[in-house]
C-alpha cells in the first residue's frame, strides 16, 4: 500500500531474482479498512516510494492505479453499503485477524485478485509479517486457478531490536517505539523453548505474554495456529505452527509472528 520501507524493498529484491521484470503495485485499498480505521491518515508517499525503487538495480515498473480505476462502481468503507464484485476466502478470513477485522481479508482478496488480473504476474511476492494474508492468498490462488507462483519472504526486522518493519511504525511515539520490540522478544523466547523440546500451547503463549506484559503492551490476542487452516492448536505437531499476535500502543495496532517447526 505504499509508504515503502526496507522490508518492501527486500520483497522487490527477492522478486528480481526470480523474474526479468518486477512490477510494484502501490495502492491504498479502501476495501480493507473499516469506517473507524486509519484510511484517511494512512501514509501516502508515492514520490518517495518511486525514488526508493528507482535507486534499486533492477528493471522495475510501478503500477499506481486510482481508486476509480480499481473500483469502477465506487467503494465505501461501510461494508453494508458496498456494491459490486468481492472475493471471500471462507474458513481462513474469519480466523485470527478476522476476529476483530471481519472486513479485512475480503478487501485484501478482492484487490489482489484485481491486481493479478490486470498485471498477469508469473510470480507474486508477499511478506511473512502478514502471515494470515499469505495463507488467505495462497488459498485464493489455488481455488481460483491463478497461473502464478506465490512466494513468501521472511519478515524484515530492525537489526538492533528485532521490531518487524511496518508502515505503521511511523505512528509510534519515541517511548512506544522503545517498548514495541517486547512482543518479538517473547516470540524469540518461545522459539527457544520449542528448540528445547517444548511443544505445549500454554507454555509457548505464556512466553510471549510475559515479555509483552513486561513491555507494557496492550495485547489483543496471541495465537498458536495450524499453518494449513489457522485453527488453534493445543501443541505443535509434525506440521509445525504459526505463533502470532497483535497488540496496541495508543491508537496504533501492530502484528508479528514466527513460524515454528516449518517453512512457508
Amino acid at each position: 500500500m505504499g509508504a515503502l520501507h526496507a522490508g518492501h524493498l527486500q520483497l522487490v529484491n527477492l522478486a528480481a531474482t526470480k523474474c526479468d521484470m518486477v512490477i510494484v503495485s502501490v495502492f491504498v485499498n479502501p476495501a480493507q479498512f473499516a469506517p473507524h480505521e486509519d484510511l484517511a491518515t494512512y501514509p501516502r508517499t508515492l514520490p518517495q516510494d518511486i525514488a526508493k525503487l528507482s535507486a534499486l538495480p533492477h528493471t522495475i515498473a510501478v503500477f499506481a492505479p486510482s481508486v476509480q480505476e480499481m473500483y469502477p462502481r465506487g467503494i465505501t468503507t461501510d461494508r453494508s453499503l458496498q456494491r459490486g464484485t468481492f472475493i471471500e476466502v471462507l474458513g481462513l478470513s474469519e480466523m485470527l485477524e478476522g476476529g476483530t477485522r471481519p472486513h479485512f481479508f475480503r478487501g485484501v482478496a478482492t484487490v489482489v485478485a484485481k491486481l493479478f488480473h490486470i498485471v498477469g504476474p508469473d510470480v507474486a511476492v508477499f511478506g511473512q509479517k502478514d502471515i494470515q494474508q499469505c495463507c488467505v492468498l495462497r488459498a485464493m490462488v489455488t481455488d481460483l486457478h491463478f497461473p502464478l507462483k506465490l512466494v513468501v519472504a521472511p519478515t524484515v526486522r530492525d537489526p538492533e531490536d528485532g521490531l518487524a518493519l511496518s508502515s505503521r511504525n511511523v505512528y509510534l511515539t519515541a517511548e512506544q517505539r522503545q517498548c514495541a520490540p517486547a512482543f518479538y522478544r517473547g516470540l524469540k523466547r518461545a522459539c527457544d523453548l520449542f528448540a528445547a523440546g517444548i511443544v505445549d500451547r500454554d507454555q509457548l503463549i505464556d512466553a510471549v505474554k510475559q515479555e509483552a506484559v513486561k513491555g507494557g503492551l496492550d495485547i489483543e490476542y496471541i495465537s498458536l495456529s495450524s499453518p494449513d487452516d489457522l485453527s488453534e492448536l493445543e501443541q505443535v505437531g509434525s506440521a509445525g505452527a504459526v505463533l502470532s499476535g497483535a497488540w496496541r500502543m495508543g491508537s496504533t495496532r501492530l502484528i508479528d509472528n514466527v513460524l515454528i517447526g516449518f517453512e512457508f
